[in-house]
């Protein structure tokens, strides 16, 4: 077999199957020259998802008919002074995306340089390209892509529906945009109809337009430092999640970005408040030293490498629970237009997510109910009759409904409390507590408890005995299908040992390590809660009700479950007021 040298266009069509994997990368290229050449405004059509049809006009600086020859040449770039990569301040650097996309496409590119007196355009078709030729155009450039991978038909067959390859595309575009609010984008489909349009706006109001009302009402605002690194940016709510992470902006010097180490840590600093399986709202901007940062790992410039990961994860991590730990039990807008709407035909009164309500929240009484004494609710009952309402944060119970929901009245409105995913959120934060004070004490079990299970199931339990005692639970082995279990936390009443055994027993299945990991041990301590909360359907007197809102405001995060559910929603009286015509 001889060794040979490929050819300069299949050189070409090789580099653009790394680089040009789908129209929503071709336009990703685009858009970045277009925001690198200066552009204050970026018009963009997309036609048949991109397949058959790209264009993207601005009006940067453009370009003199000798730099349009060496733009459609491989690795020829005017972003890397200097040619140095330690410190790449432009999001296009590598020379590659125009002459990777003519290898593949039909490709036109009309250019005035500000100041030429003229145009010129140039034209390559599956990697053959044509002399510069003078053309009409305004000052900047208009580059256009046709029948995209006309050249290499074996890819086309990879491609998802028009639909589905616009919405990839139009995502790329929210995501410089988003980057990059200083710059006006309008993007264009079939038949002239505006998809989007951006004007030059502040950061925050580019947020609330692609991230919706919801999160700009209920966002937590980032701000922090570490080392040589600054963090921005807002942070949705926990109970404000989606199926899947596509709503999480990471921006690092202005480069969008899906890099693996970011996504982690914003997953590490939820995963105490969310349930698993779902993902947070995040617009996150990182400003760092480009010699700390190196871009160039990755052929679309998707993923980075920070120098030192960890000081940035810590970051990120820190800053994100700090803030989730700040805004305490603040809740949610978690009641739509559409569900206040049902109730009134006129006014649209605004269901708003409260400040940090518990600033000044006093020393809250162990969650016992204590406090149920005869005496106590005399006096609790006596106060509800005479109209008191006390300057608590969360107010006072005024009633249970249905067995599941505390409603209780404060000085401004009422507040409505899920009773089961509230004491939830205090056992979980009393058993961390415990966890972090060196162990969770136990109780003997009168009777121990024989719980049967798979015999993988039951090993993987005895193997974790070490772990699972410092939380609480003494456990052994029984035979080759079962185990039993001597001791419970003692932090926790009334629990289904076997329903938490077997529960465990999957859980740690799904972990797979020989020891139990952080977000294992949370998790864990997860179970435990829900296993031993009070449930829907239980009755609680009026003392427990109010002893369970004043736990809530000692504690951090109560105002989500451990599942990233909003514990309580809170209404003003001027919004009731609203919903029966009263203002």
């Amino acid at each position: 077999m001889t060794i040979r040298q490929l050819p300069s266009l299949v050189v070409n069509r090789i580099a653009a199957g790394e680089v040009v994997e789908r129209p929503a990368a071709a336009l990703k290229e685009l858009v970045e020259n277009a925001i690198d050449a200066e552009a204050r405004h970026i018009d963009i059509l997309i036609e048949e998802g991109g397949e058959s049809r790209l264009s993207v006009a601005d009006d940067g600086i453009g370009m003199t008919p000798e730099e349009l020859l060496l733009a459609v040449e491989r690795h020829s770039t005017s972003k890397l002074p200097g040619d140095d990569l330690s410190r790449i301040a432009t999001l296009g650097f590598r020379g590659e995306a125009l002459p990777s996309i003519g290898a593949v496409s039909r490709l036109r590119i009309l250019s005035r340089a500000r100041g030429a007196d003229g145009a010129w355009e140039i034209a390559v078709e599956a990697g053959r390209k044509s002399a510069p030729v003078p053309a009409a155009h305004g000052e900047g450039t208009r580059v256009e892509v046709r029948d995209l991978f006309f050249a290499t038909p074996a890819r086309l067959k990879f491609l998802k529906s028009p639909r589905s390859e616009r919405e990839a595309a139009l995502d790329a575009v929210r995501r410089l945009a988003l980057a990059h609010p200083e710059i006006a984008f309008t993007v264009t489909g079939e038949g002239g109809r505006t998809v989007l349009r951006l004007a030059a706006q502040s950061r925050a109001l580019r947020l609330a337009q692609l991230l919706g009302r919801d999160f700009a009402e209920s966002a937590l605002s980032i701000e922090a430092a570490r080392g040589a690194f600054r963090l921005s940016g807002e942070i949705g709510l926990p109970s404000l999640n989606r199926a899947l992470p596509r709503e999480q902006y990471l921006v690092v010097n202005g480069r969008p970005v899906r890099d693996k180490l970011l996504l982690s840590a914003v997953r590490a600093a939820y995963q105490d408040v969310l349930a698993h399986g779902r993902h947070p709202m995040v617009a996150l901007f990182i400003e760092g030293p480009a010699e700390e940062i190196d871009v160039n790992v990755h052929p679309t410039k998707a993923e980075i490498r920070f120098r030192d990961s960890a000081l940035v994860r810590s970051l990120i991590v820190g800053a994100l629970k700090a803030a989730l730990a700040t805004a305490g039990a603040r809740p949610s807008n978690v009641l739509s237009e559409a569900a206040l709407a049902a109730f009134r035909p006129h006014a649209s009164p605004t269901l708003r997510a409260q400040p940090r309500l518990f600033a000044s929240a006093p020393p809250a009484p162990s969650f016992a109910f204590a406090e149920s004494a005869p005496g106590f609710q005399r006096r609790e009952a006596e106060a509800a009759l005479a109209g008191e309402v006390k300057p608590l944060p969360l107010g006072s119970a005024r009633a249970q409904l249905h067995r599941t929901y505390i409603l209780a009245e404060t000085q401004g409105g009422i507040v409505l409390v899920d009773q089961h995913a509230a004491h939830e959120r205090l056992l979980y934060e009393r058993m961390k507590k415990a966890l972090d004070e060196g162990g969770v004490t136990r109780q003997v079990l009168l009777l121990p408890e024989i719980v049967e299970l798979e015999r993988e199931l039951a090993a993987n339990l005895a193997a974790h005995a070490e772990e699972l005692l410092r939380m609480g639970l003494l456990l052994e082995a029984f035979g080759p299908g079962a185990v039993l279990v001597r001791e419970v936390p003692a932090l926790l009443e009334g629990l289904d040992v076997k329903a938490l055994v077997r529960d465990l027993a999957d859980e740690i299945g799904e972990w797979g390590e020989s020891r139990l990991a952080l977000d294992g041990i949370e998790r864990f301590c997860a179970t435990l809660a829900c296993h031993t909360s009070v449930r829907a359907g239980t009755r609680l007197s009026e003392a427990e009700m109010d002893a369970l809102l004043r736990q809530m405001e000692a504690t951090p995060n109560s105002g989500q479950c451990n599942h990233g559910r909003p514990t309580f929603v809170a209404l003003d009286l001027a919004d009731i007021e609203r919903l029966f015509h009263r203002r």
